[in-house]
């Protein structure tokens, strides 16, 4: 299996916490931006056009905001340079500010299947706190334009003045708007976002106050039917997405775009961050890498079991076999052994109990070597 993920830096706004390849700014470089990326895309298919490729991701950024139309032309060139399962998932992120009927009916010619919608939080007051362009109503709004399609939402808790209460309201929200699958993510405050400050004044919940939400949301959805399959997200069973799983058993995906990063043929390489920078290579006839590993041996090794662990199945230890030509126990003994207490470990399979799931990291690194 192999995805397909396409950056779109552009976005009405930077939210406080931001920091992805996102630019307010520089919406007019729209036309020069997807004209580079459609050249890098014939390139990059070219020599991968031997794989069989079973999911596509727009991310970004804010790909609704972007004019539809690119959206069109990148599906029409996916399937025109490379074969495209054809029960494919292609999903597109949403900001609920930013979808209208028209814009549906060109999504739905392009053949978009699934929406992943940044709701974030019910809660009117914070939204606009953190920086978002969009209300609660909008959100409704966006769920009706949306309804019969794969949906799922993001929810970010450790914000500000936050209770179990306002997150439970807001997983209310989502559910009711019809959504099948929610990201749950914890805040993490990055150095040079607006939030950061924030963060060291004391404002924001502490991690303790912030994992005690998290317990309560895996208790609360799973009451609800949504399955923990990975430690920030949840779904109704059958709705997991197939695009973010196949990074966790660390399947092969190739990116496109400002900052996208791809992993093909044991290689892992990611592209320059900013726009001006990926145009000027592209339009000199040269991929806009910033970075590329050969990724092998006890690397290899360690990547597999660190992405395995942050699922609720774990690591496979048969398909470890079949990777690596060794064995998953013999390489891991002496972190099977100090991490004992956290794992639940049988002959075809170890995995993270679901109570210490949340502090994975904690755990995972006593793998490495």
């Amino acid at each position: 299996m192999a995805g397909i993920y396409i950056h779109v830096p552009f976005c009405a706004s930077k939210c406080s916490y931001c920091d992805f390849a996102s630019f307010p700014k520089e919406f007019g470089k729209q036309e020069a931006y997807f004209a580079c990326l459609y050249k890098e895309m014939r390139s990059r298919f070219a020599e991968y056009k031997d794989k069989t490729y079973e999911t596509v991701y727009f991310g970004g950024g804010t790909p609704s905001f972007a004019d539809p139309k690119f959206i069109l032309g990148a599906m029409r060139l996916i399937r025109e340079c490379v074969k495209l399962s054809d029960s494919a998932e292609i999903t597109l992120e949403v900001n609920p500010g930013t979808i209208d009927r028209n814009k549906l009916r060109i999504y739905k010619q392009a053949g978009i299947t699934r929406f992943s919608i940044g709701l974030q939080s019910s809660d009117d007051k914070l939204l606009k706190k953190i920086g978002r362009i969009h209300d609660r109503e909008d959100f409704v709004k966006a769920c009706d334009i949306l309804k019969g399609y794969n949906l799922s939402a993001d929810v970010m808790i450790g914000l500000f003045d936050q209770t179990k209460e306002s997150v439970k309201d807001t997983i209310d929200c989502a559910i009711n708007g019809g959504v099948k699958h929610i990201s749950v993510y914890a805040l993490t405050p990055e150095v040079g976002t607006p939030i950061y400050t924030d963060y060291l004044n004391g404002e924001l919940p502490d991690s303790d106050e912030v994992a005690d939400m998290y317990e309560y949301v895996v208790k609360y959805l799973d009451g609800l039917g949504f399955k923990r399959y990975e430690v920030s997200n949840f779904a109704i069973p059958g709705f997991e997405s197939r695009h973010n799983l196949n990074y966790w058993r660390r399947g092969e995906y190739i990116g496109f775009g400002v900052g996208a990063s791809s992993f093909m043929n044991g290689r892992r390489f990611t592209n320059v961050f900013t726009i001006d920078e990926y145009v000027h290579f592209l339009l000199n006839g040269k991929y806009a890498e910033a970075s590329s590993d050969v990724i092998e041996g006890e690397d290899a090794k360690f990547e597999f079991v660190m992405l395995a662990l942050r699922t609720s199945v774990g690591a496979d230890v048969n398909k470890y076999r079949s990777a690596f030509g060794s064995d998953f126990f013999t390489d891991f003994a002496d972190a099977l052994k100090s991490q004992k207490a956290y794992l639940d470990i049988s002959a075809d399979s170890v995995k993270i109990k679901d109570e210490y799931l949340y502090v994975q990291n904690n755990i995972i690194v006593a793998f490495m070597k």
